[in-house]
């Protein structure tokens, strides 16, 4: 028999964020990037009755990297018949710290307490525990839920990049954000989930 090896607190959060419960929320938090492959998830969140607001998240405009603005996704979000006075725009960020720190201070503004975050997968993870860290630093008994877009292809070519090797990349940014302090550790975001389910 080989040995026998523990997963780590990185797989268990993993697990973790792939398989988060959501529940009736205060807004749908679609984060800005990934070309058009996200705004999708938050119509169909919308449409679940999940929450009554949209939220695009970002301000950048580099389609170079994936991140179309908020002039060109919202043509979308109304052709699928959510109502125009049902999105907002968080203007101020330009990256995903930035986005954090907007939407939380936004939520805290509103008084929300439930916010589901939509992003593509491989991006997550990296979103999740930077909102976490500010939700966390703010001492705000806001609840994240994750939503990730399923769906999406892992091998193919887009103009920014494969999603595969892009993984990897978020991983890499989420060592070095970490060590900035940007992020929430495994465990905070493992006592988080179990603080999370009390709710």
């Amino acid at each position: 028999m080989g040995e026998f090896l523990m997963i780590t607190d990185r797989e268990k959060i993993i697990a973790i964020i792939d398989n988060d419960i959501l529940f009736p929320s205060d807004a749908i938090i679609l984060l800005e990037g990934d070309g058009l492959n996200r705004y999708q998830k938050a119509v169909e969140l919308y449409n679940q009755n999940i929450a009554t607001k949209i939220v695009f998240s970002g301000n950048i405009t580099d389609y170079e990297y994936g991140s179309f603005p908020f002039s060109d996704v919202l043509p979308y979000i109304l052709q699928e018949g959510i109502p125009v006075d049902a999105v907002i725009h968080e203007d101020r960020s330009l990256n995903t710290r930035e986005q954090a720190i907007e939407v939380v201070k936004m939520a805290i503004i509103n008084e929300w307490k439930r916010l589901v975050l939509v992003a593509s997968h491989e991006h997550q993870y990296r979103a999740y525990l930077t909102f976490l860290r500010e939700v966390l630093d703010k001492k705000s008994d806001i609840v994240l839920y994750n939503a990730p877009v399923r769906n999406l292809r892992w091998f193919n070519k887009s103009d920014w990049g494969i999603r595969f090797e892009r993984l990897e990349q978020e991983f890499v940014r989420i060592e070095r954000y970490s060590q900035l302090g940007h992020l929430a550790t495994y465990r905070e975001a493992i006592n988080y989930q179990k603080w999370k389910e009390l709710q």
